[in-house]
């Protein structure tokens, strides 16, 4: 007897439709055979459902059963597709019926005792059963939340190979989950942080919500203990909330990297990602024989912070420069490809020495390690970052200060203003932050005023700066009018531009 229906493996961050064909047939001696490119998992998967299937009180079949995992050149390494097999051997040997297999998609590991355990990825394939026109999906319990945010389709809750057998059969009915926006925000959308916590630096604070309202790549340098972490880890407490669509795209990565929290249903706040310096270039940007997403795919929509930038290898912080530009990586296999987005903010730290200590404030400083240190950080990488600051120690008469500096919902009151007019701007564009402008956009929308102009071209001469940091002027200048709702580029606004870069011609020169 002959049994199929649908269930799904993932490649990469997107799930791919996989057929489970079950056929059981007479033979001279029991024997389990799969095939279908199935990776080991996989293939050791069909001795956990022989007894899964029972000690929940099923009869083991005694014939010979061939699984067949199609389309047969998609590698398939999940144990989540023991839960499809095990109901497509209940449905082939006639302890299911198959009426409702056609209609609903079933992923889940098995455990011995039949009892279902989490699967990674379960929101994209839950968007995947969608676009299939599946009724539902039958999910662990502990994915519910998370499949559920999809709208279109049924998403039932599991928790044993007994329930989902007792579901398709007719016998135990199981309302579909719900999906409640506002509750999820409420309970996992708020910060416990702020920008009152971090004492004076009000000159980095009006960098970083500059950056924040372009989305402006930045780079902090400073002596230890001066607050560049700090400043970093707070950055998402001044973005815009994350919208529905953008919180489904960087909930598609976490989930199929397994990193949501338990109960967890979206990522609601935005990713701050904070890797060590130790990170291999797989690690930050992706990869894998089965390719899977980095450190910048997971900050997403996000905030990447790069601390201790010169101890990151040289040639890992290379790999970075053309995700920068593009806003997605590509890694590519023998077995195929697959396309990671990768648009998020990069929040760069560093000491000025690797004593962490520069020559301003009076310490000694051997000038070749300070070189060697400083030449760990390519030109073209400095390029493509567009704010460079310095973030000096803090006074002891500013950390005593009683009075409360500027916090997050006053510099997110004016990031949001920004964003409002870029959105605006940008209406009929594919860009709709400053910070991602296109060269003809930046000819179109920054307009400079005559002063302006010539105050640019001799800065250009003056700092020896490249076309592409022209444009990343420009695009900055564009923020910080937008900031003070400026239509024109004045002097005023472009000498700010250009001090936010002139950090890199003074310790790289």
């Amino acid at each position: 007897m002959l049994a199929r229906l649908l269930s799904f493996t993932l490649y990469g961050i997107d799930a791919r439709p996989v057929e489970v064909e079950v056929d059981i047939s007479p033979g001279a001696l029991p024997k389990t055979i799969l095939v279908g490119l199935a990776e080991a998992a996989v293939r050791e998967s069909t001795h956990r459902i022989e007894r899964a299937i029972v000690n929940s009180g099923y009869v083991r079949c005694i014939d010979r059963i061939v699984i067949n995992l199609s389309p047969a050149d998609l590698p398939k390494e999940a144990a989540s597709l023991d839960l499809p097999i095990a109901l497509g051997i209940l449905a082939a040997s006639g302890q299911l019926d198959q009426e409702q297999l056609s209609q609903y998609a079933a992923v889940g590991e098995l455990a011995l005792d039949g009892s279902l355990r989490p699967a990674r990825g379960t929101l994209s394939m839950a968007m995947e059963a969608r676009n299939h026109q599946q009724r539902g999906l039958l999910v662990p319990a502990e994915n519910v939340r998370e499949a559920s945010v999809v709208e279109g389709v049924d998403i039932i809750p599991i928790q044993s190979l007994t329930e989902a057998v007792g579901f398709l059969n007719g016998q135990l009915p199981i309302e579909p989950a719900p999906f409640r926006w506002e509750e999820a925000v409420e309970e996992y959308g708020r910060y416990q942080i702020d920008y009152a916590d971090v004492k004076g630096q009000e000159f980095a604070k009006r960098a970083l919500t500059v950056a924040a309202a372009g989305s402006h790549h930045l780079l902090m340098i400073g002596p230890p203990g001066s607050g560049k972490t700090l400043l970093a880890s707070r950055i998402p407490t001044i973005l815009p909330s994350l919208s529905q669509d953008e919180s489904l795209e960087t909930t598609r990565v976490h989930s199929a990297t397994g990193l949501l929290s338990n109960g967890e249903s979206l990522i609601l706040k935005r990713p701050f990602r904070e890797p060590h310096h130790t990170v291999s270039e797989a690690g930050l940007v992706g990869g894998g024989s089965v390719p899977k997403p980095g450190e910048i795919s997971l900050a997403h929509n996000g905030v990447l912070f790069l601390d201790e930038l010169p101890e990151f290898n040289k040639r890992t912080l290379e790999v970075l420069r053309q995700p920068l530009e593009s806003q997605n990586v590509t890694i590519t296999r023998a077995i195929g490809s697959t396309t990671f987005p990768a648009d998020f903010m990069l929040i760069a730290a560093m000491n000025p020495s690797p004593s962490g200590y520069g020559p301003d404030g009076g310490h000694r400083v051997n000038a070749q390690a300070m070189e060697r240190y400083l030449s760990k950080i390519s030109g073209p990488l400095l390029d493509r970052i567009d704010i460079h600051i310095e973030v000096p120690a803090v006074p002891f008469r500013e950390l005593a200060d009683k009075q409360e500096g500027t916090n997050s919902a006053q510099m997110k009151e004016q990031v949001l203003q920004a964003r409002e007019i870029q959105e605006r701007r940008f209406a009929s564009a594919p860009n709709r932050i400053n910070g991602r402008m296109t060269t003809r956009q930046i000819r179109e929308h920054c307009k400079l005023t005559p002063d302006a102009e010539l105050f640019l071209k001799a800065a250009m001469e003056e700092l020896g700066l490249s076309a592409r940091a022209h444009d990343r002027i420009l695009r900055v200048c564009r923020t910080i009018a937008d900031l003070e709702a400026s239509e024109l580029i004045t002097e005023i606004h472009l000498s700010e531009a250009v001090n936010y870069r002139s950090l890199d011609r003074k310790y790289w020169s």
